[in-house]
């Protein structure tokens, strides 16, 4: 099922742009060197808004102006350290067409390397002297509309993402009353420095070693799997606290079958690493509109035997203890520590061992909020998973409610995980 490309062009920002180097933080330079691809999905809706590669064109160049680091590139300053050199050089936007797909071939959407090949772009290197932001729009046969974004993830994480293209959609729709209630970028990432002299409080080697193997992600293969309002009932239910979270309910449920359908060992330990945004958990509180990656890795650790003969509960109260020690006085303290450990080795992304789990949430991020002129995206998900022990919790459309569970894992687990997620909790047991 072929995609063919009609036309690759650099986007400027529509108006003149600072030209300066852009200081990143250290929780930046600890973010996986890479591109994070995401798809949006639209069905057909003709008349006035349907698909126009040039007012696409037209407003990522006004988008380019408030963000305009995206027009820049990867580089250095003076001292070696990596930044976002904002040279204004532009921005690459892709249109292709595919005679072959329609919307429908998209439900159930699981990512997979061959789809983010297909609709979104990709480049050789994340390394500088790179591109920052890329973005493919492909019209498909049914007359449905696939844009597929790869942006660098030093430019900033996902909460970041949600704002850009929040912004961007609202231009591309005309949208002045959406544009004007929407904030600017802030862009100033020194409120993240590291203190002078350093002041490291606490044992980090835990939090800073690394999460991933050497060489290549691990073969997995991938499931988007719908959890719905009764299920998440059943779930916090099931976890025995009267106002537990629904990420705490998710997430525990999701380690424990990951351990069962790999088979693992009772006596064996199980680590769960969970990215925890810090804007609202510093002090002062880091802008909600602040453009960098904020995020901090904490670890939540268990005995396999212990995470599957008790209730639910149980792994909650891990997920939860391992998320509250992420406070003001711990992630400056980290931060100085970073000051201090080689952050490009740290930044490498490979494997993850089969008794580990990663789990992203992307919940409460308005990550559907991105109509175009075309209507609200009938599907929203990452193109590509990182491979295989990588699980992300989204919410779903405005219309269904429900909560997306896209996750990677080894093949010969992935189908015996897939039955056990959908079992009561209360019967699930090795």
């Amino acid at each position: 099922m072929a995609v063919e490309i009609l036309e690759s062009s650099l986007v400027l920002p529509g108006e003149e742009t600072p030209k300066n180097g852009l200081w990143v933080s250290n929780l930046d330079l600890v973010a996986a060197r890479g591109y994070t691809p995401t798809i949006y999905v639209y069905r057909s809706h003709g008349g006035p808004g349907a698909f126009s590669p040039e007012v696409l064109k037209a407003a990522l160049a006004k988008a380019l102006v408030p963000f305009y680091p995206l027009a820049g590139r990867l580089g250095f300053d003076r001292t070696g350290r990596v930044e976002i050199s904002c040279t204004g050089e532009g921005a690459r936007l892709i249109t292709a067409r595919s005679d072959s797909y329609t919307v429908d071939d998209f439900k159930d959407f699981a990512p997979t390397a061959e789809m983010r090949q297909k609709f979104v772009p990709a480049v050789d290197s994340a390394d500088p002297p790179c591109i920052m932001l890329m973005l493919q729009a492909t019209s498909l046969k049914c007359g449905g509309v696939v844009l597929g974004f790869a942006i660098h993830h030093l430019a900033f994480d996902g909460r970041g993402a949600a704002l850009f293209i929040q912004t961007f959609s609202a231009i591309a729709r005309g949208d002045s009353a959406a544009i004007a209630t929407l904030p600017l970028p802030f862009l100033d990432r020194t409120i993240l420095r590291a203190r002078s002299p350093p002041s490291v409080l606490f044992d980090h080697r835990d939090c800073s070693s690394k999460v991933f193997q050497s060489g290549s992600p691990s073969p997995c293969v991938t499931a988007n799997l719908k959890l719905s309002k009764d299920h998440l009932s059943i779930l916090k239910r099931c976890c025995g606290a009267a106002r537990v979270s629904t990420f705490r309910a998710i997430v525990a449920h999701i380690w424990r079958c990951t351990c069962i359908a790999r088979g693992l060992a009772s006596d064996e330990e199980t680590q769960l690493f969970l990215p925890v945004d810090v804007r609202s958990r510093v002090k002062p509180p880091l802008p909600l509109n602040y453009m960098g990656n904020a995020g901090f890795r904490t670890k939540a650790v268990a005995k396999v035997g212990e995470l599957v003969s008790n209730t639910l509960g149980f792994g909650a109260e891990r997920v939860q203890t391992a998320i509250e020690r992420v406070n003001d006085d711990y992630v400056k303290s980290f931060v100085d520590y970073l000051e201090s450990v080689d952050l490009e080795s740290l930044s490498k992304r490979g494997g993850m061992p089969n008794t580990s789990l990663c789990a992203i949430s992307w919940l409460g991020m308005p990550m559907y909020d991105a109509d175009f002129g075309w209507g609200e995206p009938e599907v929203m998900s990452r193109a590509q998973m990182y491979g295989s022990g990588f699980v992300y919790i989204m919410g779903g459309t405005k219309k269904d409610g429900e909560i997306s569970v896209v996750i990677g894992l080894e093949t010969d687990s992935m189908q015996r995980f897939k039955k056990i997620f959908y079992e009561e909790p209360s019967v699930v047991v090795a």
